[in-house]
Formats: C-alpha cells, structure tokens, sequence
C-alpha cells in the first residue's frame, strides 16, 4: 500500500488551480482543495459583469467540474479559519485536515490603505458579489434618472467616479463609458444615458503606471476621447456620502468605485507569518513561507521580493507560474530530488480600453490601438478555464461587437452587505 502524502492547498484561484491540476492523478499524492466559493473565478473580465456585457456564468466555472477526472483531488467548500503549523492541521469550520504540504493560495482583499470607513461609500470589484453588486448600481441609476424626467437629477444620479487609475481601473472607465454613450442610448426614452460623467482618479502623474509613458499617454487620449474626465496627481483626501474629496476640491459622486489597492486577507493576517505593509506574506526564493519548511505561499498571498529591485506584481501570470513552481517542487521533493528557486517570465502586461482599444507591453515590444485590442482578446479568450466559457464569451464579445448591445442587463434584487 502506498504511503500518500497530502497536499492541502487554500484558495482555487489561478495559482490554486494550477497546482491541482498538475498533481492530478499521482498515486503518491492526495490533494485537497478548500476555498470559500465553489468556483474558480477569472478575475480579469469581473468589469464585464459588472458592465453588463458578460453574466457570471461566462466566468465562473464550479470549482468540482474542473477536478471531476483528478480521482486523487478532494474539493471542500469552506472557509478556513486558522492553521496550526506545529503539529500542521488546517481548521476550517468546525473540522480539521492534517497536511504534509500547505498550500496558501487566498488572493487578496480591497485595500483603503488605512480609511476602512469609505468601504461603505464604495464598490469594490474583487469577486462575483462586488460585480453584481455594482452592475445593479449602473443599471439602477439608469432607470431612476429616466423615472425623473429632468436633466439635473438624471446628471446627478449617472455621476461615476473610479478611483485608481491602474488596469482595472481604466478597463472599468471604458466599459461605463461604452455601456452609457454607445450601449444604452437608444433605450430611453425620457432621459440620454449620455449625460452620464465619468471621472477616472489617479494619485500617481499618470494612468497605468506600470506601462511605458507612451502607453500611458495614448490611453489617456482614448479614454478622453471617449467622454472620461481623467484626473492625475490627485490623491484622494476622504471619501464620504458626498463623494470624492481630492485637493482641489469635492467630485459628487454616489457612484464611487474603488481600484486603487488590494491588500493580504484576513487569515493571511491572522496565521502568524512575516507580513509587508500589504498585508502579504513574505517568501523564500522557493515560495516558501518564512521559517516554514512545508509551507507555500503564491499568488496575491505572497510577498516574493528576494533578490528583486521589487516585489513580483499580484497579476495572474505571477500566480500561475508560482503554483507551476510549486507543484513541481513538491513533486521533487517526495522524489528526493532539490529545486532551483523560482523565476518569474514576464509575459507583459495589457489592458483594454473599450471597443477596438487596447495597449499591451512585452519587453521592449509595445502593441496600441486595434492590434494591441486583438492580443488582449486572444490572450483573455487563451486563459479562460473551461471549452464551454471559451466558446460562450466568444459568441457574446462577437455579438455585442456586431450589435453594439449587452446581454446582461438583468437587474437583481439587492443582496444585504451581511449576507
């Protein structure tokens, strides 16, 4: 009989994902998978649900149909609540489960750097709940400004503001403004959608900071081109029930939302480990949690910054080729064979502005405009998890192309905060 060693891993992420998937089916190992959802979300296109144009069926796909051909992959939905790395027991509800390997692979949590209390005067867009939650705002304020007939309130409701002017944030901006000046203009009848004002805020001297200045400068003139007030060196001071308090002044605003920061969760907060500022855990050069030999931390979790001018970016790519890394590590090691340290291959970055817009950066390699808008269609459409997903997003990106319209539009009842 063979003597398997458990692999417990937290969190079916990207990073989460990856290690499952290439530890399936080894007689030596039993892997355990435990998350809170029973799904595995691809967070890249939440700003399309939350514009309308996709439904969370297109981007979730339950966590169970994925390891339905891995025999040796055990899948528990729950959350778990703390870690005793001595004798190496994981708690979750009121259960436990011994590990040889652990996994933490959480993601991450909205950050306000500190201002918890404009949580409430916010959306996030971190899962399928901050999505729908602010596809029903977008979609409500719609139809309140219509059911008031007159131009100021219709321009005080169809007032959004994004803070942070990072890839979501300017994805987000360009989705809102196609969903109010292109999609939804034919629909009213008492008001124009085009009056909406979106404003997209960024405390740094530029949007997308990560990106060449070229990148940066041309994104910035698509989205003003296409209606966006974007406002850079402009810190936010306070965000309360009036809106958005910046240095030169308030933006009303009863539509703020919030994607500026992320930070570590709160059992990554609670476990004990060496924590950065964000709240992440800090990692050896093999993605091992400090001092903890059987401990992996990847993805947004983790602070990998050893050797590194700084740390690796929580971006998908990072996350996936960490828990490669890791899947590969442990399977050496019940081999008795060593590891080299991880290194990240930056594949590049990208972000889409709206329609036929969209920059993407590898290396000294730059791509604008339509061929850069192709690259990220065919990148998104690569990574999405599942044959189904793969040819349902396709079908609805052509379709809302040719027709300029949103299929997803349903309006949901409100889902109470504790809830």
């Amino acid at each position: 009989m063979i003597n398997k060693k458990r692999v417990v891993v937290i969190g079916a992420g990207f990073a989460g994902l990856q290690i499952v998937k290439k530890l399936a089916n080894y007689d030596e190992l039993e892997v355990v998978l435990i998350d809170r959802t029973n799904h595995h979300l691809f967070q890249p296109l939440l700003y399309q649900v939350a514009s309308a144009v996709l439904s969370p069926a297109d981007i979730a796909i339950p966590s169970r149909s994925l390891t339905t051909d891995f025999k040796n992959v055990k899948v528990i939905m729950s959350e778990v609540t703390k870690v005793n790395f001595k004798s190496n027991i994981v708690h979750f509800q009121d259960r436990e489960i011994d590990y040889d390997y652990l996994v933490l692979a959480m993601g991450a949590r909205t950050s306000f750097f500190g201002n918890d209390s404009w949580e409430k005067y916010t959306f996030g867009l971190k899962n399928l709940k901050d999505a729908l939650a602010l596809r029903r705002r977008l979609l409500v304020t719609f139809e309140q400004a219509e059911l008031a007939g007159d131009v100021v309130t219709a321009r005080r409701l169809l007032n959004y503001t994004i803070v942070g002017g990072g890839p979501t944030g300017v994805e987000i901006a360009g989705a809102i403004a196609e969903l109010s000046y292109q999609i939804l203009r034919k629909d009213f009848r008492n008001i124009d959608p085009g009056l909406a004002k979106i404003t997209l805020i960024e405390a740094g001297p530029r949007i997308l900071g990560t990106f060449h200045e070229s990148l940066s400068a041309f994104a910035q003139a698509k989205l003003e081109k296409r209606g966006i007030l974007v406002l850079t060196n402009s810190p936010v001071k306070k965000i309360d029930a009036k809106g958005v308090h910046l240095p030169k002044g308030l933006i009303e605003s009863k539509t703020v939302i919030w994607a500026a920061g992320v930070q570590g969760t709160a059992l990554a907060e609670s476990l004990g480990l060496g924590l950065d500022r964000g709240k992440r855990i800090f990692v050896d050069k093999q993605c091992r949690a400090k001092g903890k030999e059987n401990v992996f931390v990847v993805g947004d979790a983790a602070n990998f910054s050893e050797g590194l001018e700084r740390p690796l970016p929580g971006v998908s790519p990072v996350a996936m080729q960490q828990g490669r890394y890791v899947a590969d590590w442990i399977l050496n090691d019940i081999k008795g064979k060593t590891s080299k340290d991880f290194v990240y291959n930056d594949k590049g970055s990208m972000a889409t502005i709206g329609r036929k817009d969209a920059v993407a950066e590898v290396g000294n390699w730059r791509m604008k405009g339509l061929l850069g808008w192709f690259a990220w269609l065919f990148v998104h459409l690569f990574y999405q998890v599942g044959f189904k997903n793969k040819i349902s997003i396709l079908i609805t990106w052509v379709w809302s192309y040719v027709s300029v319209r949103a299929g997803a539009r349903l309006i949901q009842e409100e889902i109470p905060k504790d809830k």
